[in-house]
């Protein structure tokens, strides 16, 4: 990373332990550049979308989620600073959404609340109220064979889904009752102070900086190893105090500078997003784990939806990968993609987190070989 442009300085003294990843494209194959839409969901499933804001694949976080989250209490967890509920870029599946945490508090209750076991509380007791819900399961388990044989195909999907929910439950209860893991960095998170939810900028920001606080404690006591945080929705509607014009309109209606080539004020806006990706990777690299860091041993991959957001450019769309994933990853390199698909960057972090994946995507958006000047 020799030279480092206004917004990548804003991570500069992370320079060592994050990757550039530049000139890899969303292959369209003659399908409409849907705006917002085609570029995610290329870059996250592989696959392009056939009409817009649909789903076309399970997102590489739910992928990866499948293979490993089973080993944790959470088989994941999905963040949003914007406040609304509604706005995520984790699916399972078209129409199948992983909701994200919207609040600081409630991410803190839900991962420190009563059924977090804390190691340094002294001697491990398991909960009744676990062994009472595990017993509830068990009785769902041992009907379920007989509801299969007695419904139609479509039903059978529809409640595999389900019991792929509950026996993702009873992972998570095996693992409360064999309580806190043996983890020197791993302490309980203290509560949030006050948080504001909202769409203007600083509202965005200080509610990253509390759920990556938050975050970074689960991932040092191992509650989960996948998670999602989406700073600004596709459509951003992000807005500085006291106006009423939001990113994504910036984007398009402000007039370029001449004098510096970019758009000052939707500018501001790439600015905070990549403050707050940079203070969540810092916070990582302050958290001791073995021999090294927390974030040596974690890989967090940034994204956009799109280059130039002006023309929804899906050319050159800027990735970021940081952390080296316990040794599989050489971090503080610059890849130029040279007009290869995005799906190789989702290939290599596969294979990084252990997967058995030789190839993702399709047509044109197949990737068979990953990224290997990153690949340690």
């Amino acid at each position: 990373l020799q030279a480092l442009d206004r917004e990548l300085a804003t991570g500069a003294k992370l320079r060592e332990h994050v990757s550039i990843l530049s000139d890899f494209d969303v292959k369209l194959d003659g399908r409409p550049n849907f705006p917002h839409t085609a570029g995610l969901m290329g870059t996250l499933t592989g696959n392009l979308p056939v009409e817009d804001y649909t789903v076309p694949a399970p997102t590489l976080d739910t992928i990866i989620a499948a293979q490993i989250g089973g080993l944790t209490r959470f088989r994941s967890l999905e963040m949003s600073c914007t406040g609304n509920p509604n706005q995520s870029y984790s699916f399972e599946s078209q129409g199948v959404a992983n909701a994200p945490e919207i609040s600081p508090m409630a991410l803190y209750t839900r991962v420190f609340g009563p059924e977090f076991a804390d190691p340094n509380a002294g001697p491990f007791t398991p909960d009744p109220r676990v062994i009472i819900r595990q017993s509830v399961l068990s009785v769902v388990k041992d009907d379920r064979e007989r509801l299969l044989q007695r419904v139609g195909t479509h039903d059978k999907q529809r409640l595999d889904q389900y019991f792929t929910s509950v026996r993702q439950l009873e992972q998570q209860l095996d693992i409360l009752l064999e309580g806190p893991p043996d983890l020197e960095s791993c302490s309980k998170a203290p509560a949030p102070g006050r948080e504001s939810l909202g769409t203007e900028v600083g509202e965005s920001m200080s509610t990253n900086q509390l759920m990556a606080d938050r975050l970074s404690f689960a991932l040092a006591c191992d509650q989960t190893r996948v998670f999602s945080m989406m700073f600004s929705d596709r459509i951003s509607g992000l807005r500085q105090p006291g106006s009423s014009s939001q990113h994504h309109q910036l984007t398009h209606d402000e007039p370029l500078e001449s004098a510096v080539g970019y758009q000052p004020e939707a500018t501001e806006f790439v600015l905070a997003s990549m403050e707050a990706w940079a203070d969540f990777v810092e916070r990582l690299a302050l958290i001791p784990e073995g021999d090294g860091t927390l974030l040596d041993n974690c890989l967090v991959f940034a994204h956009s939806d799109v280059s130039l957001a002006k023309i929804h450019g899906i050319t050159g769309v800027p990735m970021m990968i940081a952390g080296s994933a316990g040794g599989a990853l050489r971090p503080g390199m610059h890849v130029r993609g040279a007009k290869s698909p995005t799906t190789r960057v989702g290939l290599t972090i596969q294979q990084a987190m252990g997967l058995n994946t030789e190839s993702w995507g399709t047509r044109s958006m197949e990737a068979t070989q990953p990224v290997s000047e990153i690949v340690a």
